[in-house]
């Protein structure tokens, strides 16, 4: 039988990579960022989400799931304070 500690060892997880213009343990800022990041990839690919896949996937590896669905929400109804995808 294999111990907790080797199970936990053979466990990969995956998030965005480091960041140096976010040094901070508060990693707010760096979500924004990156689900702006993808925004700005949707902008420029015509909404080509499948071009912009590792944008969303930073996105939401660092952002709760409640901030990235609240931003969804608000871009859909046209009140997103970040990068607008129409201008």
């Amino acid at each position: 039988s294999s111990t907790p500690s080797r199970k936990m060892s053979e466990i990969e997880l995956k998030t965005t990579p480091r960041d140096p213009r976010f040094p901070n343990t508060n990693q707010w800022q760096h979500c924004w960022t990156r689900y702006n990041e993808w925004v700005l990839c949707l902008k420029r690919t015509g909404l080509d989400e499948d071009a912009c896949k590792q944008q969303r996937k930073f996105a939401t590896a660092l952002c709760p799931a409640e901030a990235v669905e609240k931003w969804d929400e608000q871009r859909e109804n046209g009140c997103f304070a970040g990068v607008q995808v129409d201008e």
